[in-house]
């Protein structure tokens, strides 16, 4: 992934300089935003972290083997009468060299659950990074669809905003002539310096949003985003909208055995009780004797002027077999009472936290079910106010209705298309939410699920 990520930047940054905007679209920008997160990356260091701790656990369970190398010179001599005299040091040299193997071990084979309990938090850290993943996806997710609601948003009163000037320009005429009174005048102007201030707010909003994404994905230059193909959601829409109860039902329990497999902080916190247990057997193997085992091979090869090199006679070894027995026992009882308690505690913990996402899950599921019925109703209630408008603005053409008449139809029209654009990016970031929770690897694979395949 990060490999493609980096792809995807220097050709993005290739067309960047061939041209003053980049279209992309929302694979792209994840590929961007992936590679750039700074938490993705803390969560390599972990994982690596978490390698060397396992390894360095994993190195003091070998036998531990050191050398000793000594030297002597000698300067000063005496002789039988016991008369000193200084010497050449270069003619008097002698060296040795010893071997040291120490191997320790404990009864009972607490370095053994220990190394599976390094080797656990390395598939801890693994998943967390995954975890890590999803929050990030998500984040993107967030980000690309809030810039294009808001460009929907400004569209919406960009139109409305020239309606009203269309208005105003008939209305500035029609009041010239006589044909109105002062009041429709008025109100015509009120209506477009309104619709121009929802204009501005709605420009500085993209704005704002645009730049909120263009950090996440560490873009310098201008893009445009590639809107979204809402036909493609049609069908997971018209079902989700109407679903039964007992469908429904079905549904949440699909999802949450996806859930439960692909959960990185379920597996987590699955892996922590396992730790636990771990830890808590630990303890009571502190109860058994620690024993060590050395092994010394001494003065093994010499060195000395007169004779140059060698295996000298004087050659020694040994082999020492010590223990250690705990008798502190009260303190070691306290310790492993904690250790029990903590491993209950976090059994019970666990328990909650499966609730927890139990009621997560289900309030997804069913903001994403209303969420559709809200789409779809949204696009009837916007066809119905766009008639409205039409038949209305014909009639004001006509001078058979009012500015104000024409302004209410203005007012209901985009009020239409902001609830239909809120409906739609809200139900496309409530299925980014809902794959997060299950860590499905593509939305594909959440809209099968959802339309019952």
């Amino acid at each position: 992934m990060r490999k493609t990520g980096i792809l995807v930047i220097f050709v993005l940054f290739l067309n960047m300089a061939a041209y003053a905007q980049t279209v992309i679209n929302i694979e792209s920008a994840r590929l961007l935003g992936l590679t750039n997160s700074r938490d993705i990356a803390g969560s390599d260091a972990s994982i690596r972290t978490a390698l060397l701790n396992e390894r360095t656990h994993l190195y003091s369970m070998l036998p531990q083997v050191s050398a000793g190398y000594s030297t002597t010179m000698n300067f000063l001599e005496t002789d039988n009468q016991g008369t000193h005299q200084f010497i050449n040091p270069l003619d008097n040299v002698s060296s040795r060299i010893n071997l040291t193997i120490s191997q320790n071990f404990t009864l009972g084979g607490s370095d053994f659950v220990t190394k599976s309990i390094n080797k656990i938090k390395t598939d801890i850290a693994r998943i967390s990074s995954l975890s890590t993943y999803y929050k990030v996806l998500e984040s993107i997710d967030s980000a690309y669809y809030s810039v294009l609601r808001a460009a929907d948003a400004f569209e919406s009163a960009e139109s409305s905003l020239r309606a009203a000037n269309l208005a105003l320009e008939i209305a500035e005429v029609r009041f010239n002539n006589g044909i109105i009174n002062q009041i429709d005048y008025l109100e015509a102007q009120a209506n477009r310096e309104s619709s121009e201030n929802t204009y501005n707010q709605n420009r500085r909003s993209h704005t704002l949003s645009m730049i909120t994404l263009k950090d996440l994905l560490g873009v310098q230059g201008d893009i445009i985003l590639e809107p979204v193909n809402f036909s493609m959601y049609d069908d997971v829409l018209r079902r989700l909208a109407v679903i039964s109860n007992e469908d429904a039902d079905v549904l949440y329990t699909n999802l949450w055995n996806a859930m439960l497999i692909n959960n990185p902080s379920l597996k987590t916190a699955a892996l922590n009780s396992q730790i636990d247990e771990m830890n808590y057997s630990t303890e009571i193997r502190e109860y058994l004797p620690k024993l060590s085992l050395d092994l010394k091979v001494d003065n093994i090869l010499s060195y000395s002027s007169a004779g140059g090199f060698g295996f000298p006679p004087a050659f020694s070894g040994s082999i020492t077999f010590s223990g250690r027995i705990p008798i502190d026992l009260w303190n070691q009882s306290i310790k492993t009472e904690n250790r029990e308690r903590t491993r209950d505690n976090n059994i019970n913990n666990y328990s909650d936290q499966l609730r927890s996402y139990q009621n997560t899950l289900l309030s997804n599921l069913y903001d994403v079910l209303s969420q559709a019925g809200s789409v779809l109703s949204s696009r009837r209630s916007l066809e119905i106010a766009q008639n409205r408008y039409d038949y209305q603005m014909e009639r004001y053409r006509l001078s058979q209705s009012s500015v104000k008449d024409v302004g209410d139809a203005s007012i209901s029209l985009m009020n239409s298309q902001n609830s239909l654009n809120n409906a739609n990016y809200t139900f496309l970031q409530r299925l980014s939410t809902l794959r997060s929770l299950c860590a499905l690897d593509d939305e594909e694979r959440l809209i099968n699920i959802l339309l019952g395949r």
